[in-house]
């Protein structure tokens, strides 16, 4: 066994153990095909005010400029699927992501420990770690690493796990075995696109970004415009509706992450209950939270904008 497998297995064995549901490695390379996906995409102004996705464009499809040298892109994914949602089915809902401790931190954890582990068993490897924070295509290199193909919605998704994941990477100057991109298994089915609220699929494997529900009620920082009124299926927070009704999402089981698991009083707060939410309350109930990220006078935003 050539010293290239053996440590791709190496690593995919300890990823396993530390609780990521799959790994996949990909030669770190420009991303030829998504370099003018991305582009027109841009040009389209398919990002809305999210100014950051026009930063560097560069480092977006070229891993060797996030880290020098760069010879392997590991990616890895993260279950998040909960085993209990919202009790009130008239409640704002929030994202499924969303219930616990900001993945960011949880995730990024267990990233460097990976690296350690690759350190000590390995030798001197320099690396980066990477969860949902830097200008990368998590999905792209997720696919090329065979970890699932992009669906019609655009997300990732597994024949065996669905689609309610984080995806994560370790960009390292070690060279591994490569792995292979799966098939596409959408078929004919349009699901998603038929089901999205904003009608943000605007085709198949195309999302308008400005008009997605979770860009409104998490990137946009201006008025949620007065045209989208009653078109928000209830979400205060992110979206999951492209999620939930994919077929491939019937495989999901619940995570065993308990940092994932929300606070009690989440699920169970009333509609009335959010419309009336205090600072306080917001600060308890999303304490370590990424919906810290729409911050208290973001939530109640959103929430006025639903009961109005």
């Amino acid at each position: 066994m050539s010293k290239k497998v053996q440590y791709a297995q190496l690593i995919k064995t300890e990823a396993k153990r530390l609780g990521f549901l799959s790994c996949g490695i990909s030669k770190a390379a420009f991303l030829e095909d998504e370099a003018p996906r991305l582009e027109a995409w841009l040009n389209q102004n398919k990002h809305g005010k999210m100014q950051y996705m026009e930063n560097h464009f560069d480092k977006r499809l070229d891993p060797t400029l996030l880290v020098e040298d760069s010879k392997s892109v590991v990616s890895l994914i993260y279950n998040y699927f909960p085993s209990q949602t919202q009790l009130d089915p008239e409640a704002p809902k929030i994202s499924k992501y969303a219930y616990g401790v900001d993945y960011h931190y949880v995730i990024k954890d267990k990233l460097k420990h990976l690296l350690e582990y690759i350190r000590d068993e390995i030798g001197d490897v320099y690396g980066r770690a990477f969860v949902d924070s830097a200008p990368i295509l998590e999905k792209a290199w997720a696919k090329k690493s065979g970890l699932g193909w992009i669906g019609k919605h655009s997300n990732l998704l597994s024949q065996k796990v669905g689609s309610f994941y984080f995806i994560a990477e370790l960009i390292i100057d070690l060279d591994l075995e490569p792995d292979h991109a799966v098939t596409d298994h959408c078929g004919t089915c349009t699901a998603c696109i038929d089901a999205c609220p904003t009608e943000a699929i605007t085709e198949p494997y195309k999302v308008d970004g400005s008009k997605c529900i979770s860009y409104f009620t998490i990137e946009l920082k201006d008025n949620i415009p007065t045209e989208m009124k009653g078109k928000f299926d209830d979400w205060m927070f992110g979206c999951d509706v492209c999620q939930d009704v994919c077929p491939w999402n019937r495989f999901s089981k619940a995570h065993n992450e308990p940092l994932f698991n929300p606070k009690p009083e989440l699920l169970s707060m009333t509609k009335k209950d959010w419309e009336e939410i205090t600072l306080e309350t917001f600060n308890k109930v999303f304490k370590k939270s990424a919906v810290k990220r729409t911050k208290y006078t973001g939530l109640t935003r959103n929430i006025k904008f639903l009961k109005d």
